[in-house]
C-alpha cells in the first residue's frame, strides 16, 4: 500500500524530465487534503480518495488488530467454548451486561467489527486497481531517457576513451541487456531499467491480503461446526438428529450438512508413566471406519489423531476429547432390569475425575405403587485414591489403572416429561430425594464387578465395567483453503518488495573538444543501497573492456571540457569512481 514518492536529490528546476526519472514507485499520487470540486460530488470524490489513500488504509488495518484484541481475551459464542464461558461470567459479573451491549463476546459477528472489515475491504479494491493500470502502463513504456545532467544522479562515474560514441553506446546496449535490463536506446545515450519484481511483490501482497480477507470472510459466512460424543463401538451419521449441537452461518445452516458418517471401533491413550510430567498425554488416537453418502456398507478404515483430522468431502472431522463412560445394570426390587448400559461421565481435571449423572426414567413403582425414577450421581475414578475423605473424590492417574465408581442415590421425578430441554451431564433435583442409609446419605464405592443394594427397597445396581468415549468436532469451512493460500503468497510478495531493488542505469557516450569520448555511467535506486554503486562500478569496469579509458587529459583540454566543469569525477582515471 506503499505511495511514497522516492527522490534521493531535490530535482532540477532546469530539467523537465527530473521528476519522472526519479519517480521509481508505480503507486498513484495522493492529492491534496482538501475536498475535490464543489458540492456533494466533490466531497464523494474526496472522501473515495481518502479511503483508497495508504494512510487510511493502514489505520483501518491497526483498528482490526485492536478490534480482534478482545475476541482472543474474552472467551466467545461458539462450539465448545460453553463452559469457559459460563465460567468467565460467573467471575465477571459486574462487567458482563457492559459486553453483551458492546458485544465482546461474538466480536468477529459484531457490526462495529464488520464495518472495519468491509471498509478495509473497500480500500484494499480501490487501491490495488489503479496501481495494477499503473503498473501496466510501466511495463509497456521504454525506460525514460538519461537527464541532462548524470552528475546528479546519487551513483556516478565518468572516464574518457578514443571508442567512437556510438560503439560505446551500443556496447553499453548489449552489455546491459546480458545483464538482465530493459534496455532503450536513444540519441547519444542508452537506459536501462530492472527490479521490476519489486513492485510485482507490492502488488503480489496486496492481491494476497485481499484474497485472505475473502477467504476469511467466506469462511464466516459459509461455515458450521457440529459437536459428537461417540461411545466406543457406536457410529455417528452427520444427520440433524444425530448431532450434539450446531453452529451454522448465514449460507451454511443444519440441512447444508454433508453425507457421511463413521463408526468408533476403539480409542487408544497412553500417558507418560514415570518423571516430572508422570500424566502428561502422549498418544490419543480414534480408529474409525467411515462411509461416504448414503452407503454404509462401503467402509473404510483411518485413525484420527490431535490436529490430524478426516477430511471427507468438504468437512473435516477433528477429535476434541475423550472419557470414560461407566457400565452399570440398575434392577427393580422385583429383580427385573430397569437399565443397562454406558453412561459417559466429563472429565474435571488432567487426571481425568470424571463426573456425570446416571438416569433412569423407566423405573416403574416404588413399594407404594407410585411411579418413580431413579438418578445416580457421582464420578468415575480411572486410578482412584486409597482414602480420600479429606479430598473427596479424586483419581491420581488418567489411565484405568483402578477404576471405580463413586456415587449417591436420588428418587422422585426427573421432570423429562415436562418438556424443557435438560443437560444430559447434569442433575435437576428440584422434585428428586436423595436416599440415606439412616441418618446419613446413601452412597458407594464400587469396583468393577460390585453390587451395591439400594436403600429402602429400590433394588440394586451393579458395577460391570467401563468403555471409552471420544467427542468429535465436524468443521465446514470452504474458505480456509483461500486464506492460507493468501497468507503464504502475502509472506512472499512482501519478501519480493523488501529484497528486491528497483534500479535505473544511464550509459551516455558523447563526443568532446578534444576529440575523446566521454562516458558517463549514472546509477539511481529507490532505495540507498551499496548494491547500486558495485553494480554500476561492475557495469563500468565490464565497459572499459571495450571503452578503454585513456590518461588524464591536460589542463588546458579539461577546462575546455563542459562536463568537467559541472563533475570532478568526469575526468577520473581510468579505474571509474563512483559517488553515492
Amino acid at each position: 500500500m506503499s505511495d511514497t514518492k522516492t527522490s534521493p536529490q531535490p530535482a532540477d528546476a532546469a530539467d523537465p524530465d527530473a521528476a519522472d526519472v526519479e519517480r521509481l514507485s508505480t503507486a498513484p499520487a495522493e492529492d491534496a487534503d482538501v475536498p475535490v470540486g464543489i458540492g456533494f460530488v466533490g466531497w464523494l470524490r474526496w472522501f473515495w480518495r481518502q479511503l483508497t489513500s495508504m494512510r487510511v488504509a493502514l489505520l483501518l488495518l491497526f483498528l482490526l488488530s485492536l478490534a480482534a484484541i478482545p475476541g482472543s481475551l474474552v472467551p466467545q459464542e461458539g462450539p465448545n467454548q460453553e463452559t469457559k464461558l459460563a465460567a468467565w461470567k460467573a467471575a465477571h459479573k459486574g462487567v458482563v451486561p457492559l459486553f453483551e451491549k458492546l458485544q465482546l463476546f461474538d466480536v468477529y459477528r459484531s457490526p462495529w467489527f464488520s464495518a472495519i472489515y468491509i471498509l478495509l475491504f473497500i480500500s484494499l479494491a480501490g487501491c490495488i486497481v489503479p496501481r495494477t493500470w499503473q503498473f501496466v502502463g510501466v511495463l509497456r513504456a521504454q525506460p525514460p531517457a538519461a537527464p541532462r545532467n548524470l552528475t546528479r544522479m546519487p551513483v556516478y562515474a565518468a572516464w574518457r576513451s578514443d571508442v567512437e560514441p556510438d560503439a560505446v553506446n551500443a556496447a553499453a546496449h548489449a552489455l546491459l541487456k546480458k545483464r538482465g535490463f530493459r534496455v532503450a536506446a536513444g540519441k547519444g545515450s542508452v537506459a536501462a531499467e530492472k527490479g521490476y519484481l519489486r513492485e510485482v511483490g507490492n502488488l503480489l501482497f496486496h492481491f494476497s491480503l485481499f484474497a485472505l480477507l475473502i477467504g476469511v470472510a467466506w469462511a464466516g459466512l459459509a461455515s458450521g461446526t457440529a459437536n459428537k460424543l461417540v461411545l466406543e463401538g457406536q457410529g455417528y451419521s452427520n444427520t440433524t438428529t444425530q448431532i450434539d449441537d450446531f453452529y451454522g452461518s448465514q449460507f451454511y445452516g443444519i440441512n447444508d450438512l454433508d453425507s457421511f458418517g463413521f463408526k468408533l471401533d476403539g480409542f487408544t491413550a497412553k500417558y507418560q508413566e514415570s518423571g516430572p510430567q508422570t500424566g502428561t498425554a502422549r498418544q490419543f488416537t480414534a480408529n474409525v471406519r467411515y462411509w461416504v453418502g448414503d452407503d454404509a456398507t462401503k467402509l473404510k478404515k483411518s485413525t484420527i489423531e490431535v490436529n490430524h483430522p478426516l477430511e471427507i468431502d468438504g468437512s473435516k472431522v477433528f477429535l476434541i476429547g475423550h472419557g470414560y463412560a461407566p457400565v452399570v445394570t440398575v434392577k427393580n426390587a422385583k429383580g427385573e432390569i430397569v437399565y443397562r448400559g454406558p453412561t459417559a461421565f466429563l472429565p474435571t481435571d488432567a487426571n481425568m475425575t470424571s463426573r456425570g449423572v446416571i438416569k433412569v426414567n423407566d423405573y416403574g413403582t416404588d413399594a407404594n405403587g407410585d411411579k418413580v425414577q431413579l438418578a445416580f450421581q457421582g464420578y468415575f475414578l480411572p486410578t482412584a485414591a486409597e482414602n480420600f475423605d479429606r479430598t473427596g473424590p479424586i483419581s491420581l492417574f488418567p489411565a484405568p489403572a483402578d477404576p471405580q465408581l463413586v456415587i449417591n442415590a436420588y428418587a422422585g421425578d426427573l421432570r423429562t416429561d415436562s418438556g424443557v430441554p435438560q443437560n444430559v451431564y447434569q442433575l435437576d433435583d428440584k422434585a428428586m430425594t436423595q436416599l440415606k442409609d439412616g441418618d446419613k446419605i446413601a452412597k458407594a464405592r464400587l469396583k468393577v464387578g460390585q453390587t451395591w443394594e439400594l436403600p429402602d427397597g429400590y433394588g440394586t445396581l451393579s458395577y460391570d465395567g467401563y468403555q471409552q468415549w471420544a467427542s468429535f468436532s465436524v468443521s465446514h469451512r470452504p474458505g480456509n483453503s483461500i486464506a492460507l493460500v493468501g497468507g503464504i503468497a502475502a509472506i512472499l510478495g512482501l519478501i519480493g518488495s523488501l529484497f528486491v531493488q528497483r534500479r535505473r542505469i544511464w550509459v551516455r557516450a558523447v563526443a568532446g573538444p578534444d576529440g575523446r569520448t566521454l562516458v558517463e555511467v549514472a546509477g539511481l535506486s529507490r532505495s540507498e543501497s551499496a548494491r547500486t554503486a558495485e553494480e554500476l562500478a561492475e557495469l563500468a569496469v565490464e565497459l572499459q573492456d571495450d571503452a578503454p579509458a585513456v590518461d588524464e587529459p591536460s589542463e588546458t583540454d579539461t577546462e575546455d571540457a563542459p562536463a568537467a566543469a559541472d563533475s570532478p569525477a568526469a575526468a577520473a582515471p581510468t579505474a571509474p569512481e563512483t559517488k553515492e
